[in-house]
């Protein structure tokens, strides 16, 4: 084991923060409050590589792996975690899954646009009665001829409005049915394809989450990724990364939080002293910065499987659970420690204990977590 970053992950860890201390950092509570996605940023991250990370260079990505990715979406989710869950989504969703799944003319037509952000990408599985029971969703696809038509909505959609691309899986077989389901892309402009609700969140405000309605769409077979009825087992796949990059959202916004605390703790003084040379506050601080440790070894195993190609759905789900749970302590202790300029917007802390709880939500929940490592102990 080795547990050193190399000289490109260092690399890229540098090329990021300054990125972000540049570009993001002047603009995040103007963006948190007026809900701003900001378009203009994601193609500056286009530009260096970040929206394509885990694409091959021949189509326009910049090839690295998966421990080069978590570099990158921690070191964004440290300064603004809602740039970070954009960056995230659009990568180990929409883009991998046409990496992952789509034919070589699907990977050549649209993977170089997204890699760049040319394109924006979304990808919906959820909707508004199905949550974790995907297998319940109502959306669905009828073949005719050499197209499909599509009727019913996503929800909780990261890019709905702003998105070029999107994957969508939908109902092709019976409800219930774990091999009813099939992935589609759709393009922006498409007939009866449009979005809906924007939703208005507690926090990562900055991120676009909004709803996909379809209404009569027809979109073309040409557009389906894989064989028909592969869907679920396509997005199960995916959700396998795509926890990996929310463990890294939330190990970002752990060490994010952490680091405002502790500089917090050495400057404010109380009795004469800084309020840091207090048990109260130095137990805080070392129980974060372990639980911290804890999140980013089982973040680079489960990094390290997938790149692997190693079965990671058990360590991608710990990782996930454990970094997000940590995550949401973290930034709890980090404002209790700031006490009440902790509850104000003029310090970080309440923006990263705001965003955290979205990290023990999204992609699978702290209990679906649960659920799908036990069912793999169980297995064995």
């Amino acid at each position: 084991m080795n547990f050193e970053y190399n000289e490109t992950q260092l690399m890229i860890a540098q090329s990021i923060k300054d990125f972000a201390e540049k570009n993001i950092r002047p603009y995040i509570m103007e963006w948190d409050e007026s809900q701003i996605f900001p378009i203009p940023l994601f193609k500056k991250l286009g530009e260096m590589g970040f929206m394509g990370v885990l694409v091959p260079e021949e189509y326009g990505g910049s090839g690295l792996g998966y421990h080069e990715y978590v570099t990158i979406i921690e070191e964004i989710s440290k300064v603004d975690p809602s740039i970070g869950l954009s960056v995230a989504a659009h990568n180990s969703l929409c883009t991998n899954h046409i990496l992952t799944f789509g034919n070589e003319e699907q990977k050549k037509k649209w993977l170089p646009k997204l890699a760049t952000a040319e394109h924006i990408g979304a990808w919906g599985l959820t909707e508004h009665n199905t949550g974790s029971d995907a297998g319940g969703m109502n959306t669905t696809a009828v073949r005719d001829g050499d197209h499909w038509v599509v009727n019913g909505a996503k929800n909780f959609i990261t890019h709905a409005i702003s998105g070029d691309i999107a994957v969508v899986v939908v109902r092709t077989g019976e409800k219930g049915d774990s091999k009813g389901m099939t992935a589609f892309v759709f393009e922006k402009g498409m007939k009866g394809f449009s979005s809906g609700k924007k939703e208005n969140k507690l926090g990562m405000r900055a991120s676009e989450t909004a709803e996909l309605v379809f209404d009569n769409c027809r979109v073309p077979d040409e557009n389906r990724l894989g064989e028909v009825g592969q869907g679920f087992v396509q997005a199960m796949k995916i959700l396998d990364g795509g926890r990996i990059s929310i463990g890294a959202l939330s190990l970002g916004i752990a060490k994010g939080a952490y680091e405002a605390a502790l500089k917090y703790s050495k400057e404010r003084h109380q009795f004469g002293q800084p309020i840091s040379n207090f048990q109260g506050i130095s137990f805080k601080l070392a129980d974060m910065a372990t639980e911290i440790e804890a999140s980013e070894l089982l973040l680079h195993k489960a990094a390290y499987l997938k790149q692997k190609h190693k079965e990671v759905t058990t360590a991608g789900a710990m990782a996930k659970m454990y970094a997000s749970e940590a995550c949401v302590k973290i930034a709890n202790d980090a404002v209790q420690i700031h006490g009440g300029y902790g509850y104000t917007k003029d310090f970080p802390v309440e923006k990263f204990y705001r965003d955290s709880k979205l990290c023990t939500i999204g992609e699978g929940t702290t209990e679906i977590q649960k659920v799908v490592i036990s069912r793999n102990l169980l297995k064995e």
